[in-house]
């Protein structure tokens, strides 16, 4: 297997980013100039002994930096910073993320995310200012994601499970239970908000995005696929942003690995199909917030399960 030096780089780069140290602690620790780590992340070659130091200072094993095994990834920051740079040469991403996928999301979705992780780090978290001070972290990385997004435009399918939107309405844009009144109102505003966005995406099936709701049960843990020129990678992740979010507590996992790529597109493909699409899914989420987050009817197929199963939204994932 070839190294790719440049992608050895990043992974530096996003461990560099998802540990406490400075760049400049990180150099003097092992015994090189600030400007001899930057230029490792830029991928240029280093030796095999600094390698290892990193690796030993940040915590990650050398497979997982050279990328010829699995990628486990235990900080949030240094995750989004990964998928920012998978997604930088993505052509096509399939997405399994919640009950709200980020890149998708309005800007409102956008804008309450920093008051919505903040509260999710209450006393019992074990530690709170190293919590707090990647919330700025994330959100810089998040931002530079959805501008890359904008300008490249890949492919998205997005699937979104009916029954996470419920619980999502039911609940609110919440980081944390036990919310004031006036501001858990102000927050299941903000889902139904996000919720009627989705089905106006739904509706007018803008090119390049496909947006898939399950009406039954999809796998609790996200997961994304992406396709670029030369290779497909997928990532498994217990972080998440939307629905009682997730940004601190996990270990997230990048692979090639052909059986693993191979199994989940035949999991995702086996989801499409019995999806609702176009009108049909925007029908499904405004019913969702008429019923306000309350599940629907289920002992009998509703119109739009029935639609589904007769395989007239049975159309075939675009690639």
């Amino acid at each position: 297997m070839a190294l790719r030096y440049h992608e050895i780089g990043q992974r530096l780069k996003a461990f560099r980013m998802g540990s406490e140290l400075s760049a400049d602690e990180i150099a003097k620790k092992i015994g090189i100039s600030r400007t001899a780590l930057y230029r490792f992340e830029r991928g240029e070659l280093a030796k095999i002994d600094t390698l290892e130091r990193l690796a030993e200072l940040l915590g990650v094993s050398i497979p997982t930096l050279l990328g010829v095994a699995i990628e486990y990834i235990p900080s949030a920051v240094a995750y989004f910073e990964r998928m920012r740079q998978i997604e930088e040469t993505a052509a096509h991403i399939v997405m399994l993320s919640g009950p709200i996928s980020f890149l998708l999301a309005s800007d409102d979705f956008q804008a309450a995310l920093e008051d919505v992780l903040t509260e999710n780090i209450t006393d019992a978290v074990a530690n709170p200012a190293r919590a707090m001070s990647d919330i700025p972290k994330i959100l810089d990385i998040l931002q530079a994601r959805k501008e890359l997004y904008r300008k490249r435009r890949p492919t998205i399918v997005n699937l979104m499970s009916a029954f996470e939107i419920e619980r999502f309405l039911d609940h609110g844009f919440v980081g944390r239970r036990g919310l004031p009144e006036a501001v858990l109102m102000k927050r299941k505003a903000l889902a139904r908000a996000e919720i009627n966005h989705f089905a106006a995406l739904a509706d007018q099936q803008p090119i390049g995005v496909q947006i898939g709701i399950v009406p039954d049960t999809l796998p609790h843990s996200g997961f994304q696929l992406f396709r670029q020129p030369d290779r497909k990678i997928l990532v498994m992740t217990p972080f998440r942003l939307g629905g009682e979010p997730n940004v601190r507590v996990g270990v997230a996992t990048i692979t090639s690995a052909p059986d693993g790529v191979a199994l989940h597109e035949e999991a995702i493909n086996e989801m499409w199909n019995r999806s609702l699409k176009g009108q049909a899914a925007a029908e499904c989420l405004r019913q969702l917030l008429a019923s306000n987050g309350s599940p629907l009817e289920r002992d009998q197929p509703t119109t739009l399960e029935t639609s589904a199963l007769s395989g007239r939204n049975k159309s075939r994932l675009r690639r």
